[in-house]
């Protein structure tokens, strides 16, 4: 088994998720019939997200070193029942998460910030617990202003190391 370089690995996390769905990357043919993948590859690393849905979109992230499964995280969620039927709405909010995401950072290659917020009633919150080997976590989007209040989005993610025999 390749020991993998913790930094080396949440560098290319932020990378390669900022180049990705954030980023508006582009998508590939997908291994899964029905799911939409993103793709992202430098050097020995690949990093690929595999999702399927819209309103509700559960996915898988997975890291592979020369050629090998070594990290992983699952998420599932998405716009909250009240708000499943407005697709514009829909598009808008994962627009708004996607200016989140941007921000990862290397300390906490998961997800986003922990709050993010670009005007006074709408805002991202995300916590999470453990570190890169294994955690879990969850985000939200809130409204708190207008006709529009409260959760209006909301994920859980869980994710770690691949640790083979």
């Amino acid at each position: 088994m390749t020991m993998i370089n913790l930094e080396e690995l949440a560098r290319f996390l932020v990378k390669a998720k900022k180049r990705t769905y954030a980023g508006d990357g582009r998508e590939i043919t997908s291994e899964r019939l029905g799911f939409k993948e993103l793709e992202f590859i430098e050097g020995d690393w690949n990093y690929r997200d595999s999702y399927v849905g819209f309103f509700s979109a559960p996915g898988q992230e997975v890291v592979r070193f020369r050629g090998e499964p070594v990290w992983v995280m699952s998420y599932s969620g998405g716009m909250t029942p009240k708000f499943r039927d407005d697709i514009n709405f829909a598009k808008e909010t994962f627009g708004f998460l996607k200016k989140a995401l941007s921000l990862i950072t290397e300390d906490a290659p998961y997800r986003g910030p922990e709050t993010f917020s670009e005007d006074s009633k709408t805002y991202y919150q995300n916590s999470y617990t453990g570190d890169i080997t294994n955690f879990r976590g969850s985000e939200k989007i809130v409204h708190t202003e207008g006709r529009i209040r409260g959760i209006v989005f909301a994920q859980d993610y869980i994710g770690g190391l691949v640790l083979p025999k």
